[in-house]
């Protein structure tokens, strides 16, 4: 998957693994504003998962408000739409082609339920297409941050089962030779020590190769997610498999 001189021209996307809720410490929410923060100010364009609460909620409106709807794409499932607030689940003919307007949350994401459009875009955050499941929501993040410009890759703020199990995914997807970008923790305030000391572990009791080890790369401010992206170098211990489009 070599760059070409097209893809070279342009912005870096990124994709953010973070929690729909903000949790106990607010020194997470506000490092979230600060990376959104830092993408606006480098050109960085967001891929995320369409949450509007929590972390996931506050790069991307905090983006939106930066750069414009166009900065940032949320992928969520269908499913979830049901159950995320700011998508109105309000049925009739009148609103089942368009995305009412409003000064409201609700009111500019609206998706009826007899509504066939995979995607909308509203003001608070940017561009959202909807998918059938978590696997076409994965692969989509996934593509977008493949097809981008330098220093395009995946960053992970705080969050539960969901972001470990998404930012293991595309560790994982790196060790296989499916993509060859940068993978990032922010281990603020030491919140992902516990996994970085399993890696260690399986280093040790060798499950995990020591080259593979740095395919995750740790740093604890923010300041330092972007250049380690665009400093990032693949492992020389990856599998070297051909995976056609995956």
């Amino acid at each position: 998957m070599s760059a070409t001189e097209s893809q070279k021209e342009k912005p870096a996307v990124v994709c953010v693994f973070c929690g729909s809720v903000a949790g106990n410490d607010p020194r997470h929410m506000q490092a979230a504003k600060e990376l959104a923060r830092a993408f606006h100010e480098q050109n960085v364009q967001l891929v995320y998962g369409g949450g509007t609460k929590g972390l996931m909620g506050q790069v991307a409106r905090e983006l939106v408000a930066l750069s414009g709807p166009q900065a940032v794409h949320g992928i969520i499932p269908k499913a979830l739409v049901k159950i995320e607030p700011g998508y109105d689940q309000q049925q009739g003919e009148n609103n089942s082609n368009k995305t009412q307007e409003g000064t409201g949350k609700t009111h500019e994401r609206v998706v009826p339920q007899n509504d066939k459009r995979t995607e909308i875009i509203e003001a608070e955050f940017g561009i959202t297409t909807i998918v059938p499941d978590m696997h076409t929501r994965k692969r989509l993040m996934a593509t977008k941050v493949i097809e981008g410009g330098p220093g395009s890759g995946f960053v992970t703020l705080a969050g539960g089962f969901g972001t470990i199990e998404e930012v293991m995914e595309m560790t994982t997807w790196n060790q296989l030779g499916i993509h060859k970008v940068g993978v990032v923790l922010l281990n603020l305030n030491g919140y992902w020590d516990g996994v970085l000391q399993w890696i260690k572990n399986a280093v040790e009791e060798g499950f995990i190769s020591r080259a593979n080890s740095d395919i995750l790369v740790s740093v604890t401010d923010v300041k330092d997610v972007l250049p380690k992206l665009r400093d990032y170098k693949a492992s020389v211990d990856r599998f070297q498999l051909t995976w056609g489009e995956e």
